[in-house]
């Protein structure tokens, strides 16, 4: 192993060569008791026992994918705190044909870090739950410079990187990744991973430096030994379910001034609304790299948020020039510093720093999500009808969140990471809507819920990229396709209907990449990355 793996990943059990056959017929039991010979009993929580059910919940963010009457169980959760406890996890699933599901953070939208969406499979499956694998370790110039990098285990949230990163270097750095505090950086860093920094420095995977990985074989590999194809793939090609246990990530730091300029300005369908988002969609993607712009359109609002590195002194006359139809003035302009401006735009005005390290989420409200990239703006006349025929209806809770792209992250080639969304993309769109979790007519809700969700993303199918309709991997919908196993591997050609939206012409070499480093199809979901056919590598693993 190289010597850029940290030390807090790293603990290598030694063992003689054997073969791991790949899973068949799962026993369940003969997993139990190999993994509680192999880890602490405290780690593990088997179906059935007193604390299952709420380990199990302990990271679900999405109350419609908390476990009921015919949902697929895992056979336990393990809870694992050194590297050594995943391999132990995997050794023990090969050996007794059990997967792994692996889950850092919880928000995958679909659930399937904790969750099986086929109960007639007959595939048993655990949870590898890495919450207790956390620790941030910032490496920083011991000169003074801005040059620094940082070591964080998957089960940290990027609100707990962000804190750390802070305060070790006296707020003069940050990392560029999602607004949500509560996403798990293994996750995120898997998909992407975008934020109010993307037009600054690029997608979160873009600054990632190393990785220690436990593979199919329970074998610990840093870059080098993972090699450059699995390394390029785990960088926003699905890492965390498709390729292995990515335990921890070293990644870039960026730097960022002491102070940075915010605002959000609600502006209402009334106050011109339509006006204000047909304009933003060409003037965001053009703004100064250090301007980002992302807009919130729910019922008759359309709310604009920003992050500016600089001064309100500098940011008010540039809106005056660039956005002069939005009217910011200096009451709606605030000063803080980076790590202050994440709980102002996603959590309010009152929230601190401090606020960002909690980890919980309120569970009131189930959910269903989808994506779109916008590629040629949106005209006049279709805002005005998704304002009025879409998120004005009466109680309606559905939301659009526009992220404009442009700058770095247009700079960066195509497949220099798995993620394609680059140049020539105006914006993202996430379409979420909301409905109450519990009551009687919870099941009608969903329902309705879903179908809204469904019927807005086909209304607005002629006005999005085509060739392929591109999606983000990590705003995950199983409604753009599943996979299907054939022989026991999941097939490629059936893998390219979702695979091609959410990664375009990157799809087919991050099938090569899963044949290489699990031939055998271990690591699979519902949207696992499928390997190549023509590339596996004979099955026999070593370790």
């Amino acid at each position: 192993m190289s010597s850029r793996a940290p030390a807090l990943a790293v603990f290598i059990c030694v063992l003689c060569c054997c073969y791991l056959p790949a899973p068949s017929a799962a026993d369940a039991d003969g997993f139990l008791r190999c993994l509680l010979a192999t880890m602490p009993s405290s780690l593990v929580f088997p179906r059935g026992s007193p604390s299952f059910a709420a380990t199990l919940a302990s990271s679900i963010r999405n109350p419609k994918f908390l476990p009921g009457p015919g949902t697929v169980r895992p056979v336990c959760v393990a809870t694992p705190t050194a590297a050594s406890h995943v391999q132990a996890a995997v050794r023990c699933g090969r050996r007794n044909g059990v997967r792994l599901r692996v889950r850092s953070g919880g928000h995958d939208l679909e659930g399937l870090s904790y969750r099986s969406e086929r109960p007639d499979s007959g595939e048993a499956f655990a949870v590898l739950d890495l919450a207790g694998l956390r620790t941030v370790r910032v490496d920083v110039d011991p000169s003074g410079g801005a040059a620094a990098t940082a070591w964080v285990e998957s089960g940290a949230t990027v609100g707990e990187l962000y804190y750390a990163v802070a305060r070790a270097t006296g707020g003069r750095l940050a990392f560029p990744a999602g607004l949500c505090p509560t996403i798990g950086v293994g996750g995120h860093l898997s998909g992407g991973g975008f934020g109010m920094l993307l037009r600054k420095y690029g997608v979160a995977a873009d600054h990632v430096l190393d990785a220690v990985l436990v593979d199919a074989a329970g074998s610990l590999l840093d870059r080098d030994a993972m090699g450059s194809d699995v390394f390029w793939a785990i960088r926003g090609g699905g890492g965390g379910g498709s390729f292995g246990v990515v335990l921890s990530w070293q990644v870039r730091l960026v730097p960022v001034p002491p102070t940075v300029a915010a605002f959000k300005l609600p502006v209402s369908v009334a106050e011109g609304a339509v006006d204000a988002v047909t304009r933003w969609q060409t003037v965001a993607p053009a703004l100064p790299d250090d301007l980002f712009i992302r807009v919130l359109v729910q019922g008759a609002v359309a709310e604009f948020q920003s992050l500016y590195l600089g001064t309100c002194d500098a940011l008010l006359p540039l809106m005056r020039r660039r956005f002069p139809g939005l009217g910011v003035n200096r009451t709606h302009c605030q000063e803080m510093t980076w790590l202050d401006s994440v709980p102002y735009i996603y959590l309010g005005a009152g929230a601190t720093a401090e606020d960002i390290l909690n980890r919980t989420t309120s569970m009131d409200a189930a959910s269903k999500a989808t994506s779109d990239y916008v590629r040629e703006p949106i005209s006049r006349a279709v805002w005005a009808e998704i304002f009025a025929a879409w998120l004005a209806r009466p109680g309606g809770a559905g939301l659009m969140i526009l992220d404009p792209y442009g700058g770095e992250i247009g700079r960066v080639p195509e497949d220099a990471t798995p993620f394609p969304h680059r140049a020539g993309v105006l914006y993202n769109i996430q379409y979420m809507n909301f409905w109450a979790a519990s009551g009687g007519d919870a099941a009608a809700a969903a329902a309705a819920g879903t179908k809204w969700i469904r019927d807005l993303h086909a209304f607005m199918e002629p006005h999005v990229s085509k060739e392929p309709r591109e999606a983000y991997f990590n705003y995950r919908d199983l409604g753009l396709g599943e996979n299907v196993v054939v022989g026991n591997v999941t097939s490629y050609e059936a893998g390219k209907a979702w695979g091609e939206k959410y990664f375009k012409g990157n799809f087919r070499r991050l099938a090569r990449a899963k044949a290489q480093i699990d031939p055998d199809d271990y690591f699979r979901n519902e949207q696992s990355i499928p390997p190549l056919p023509d590339a596996q590598q004979p099955a026999v693993i070593n370790v």
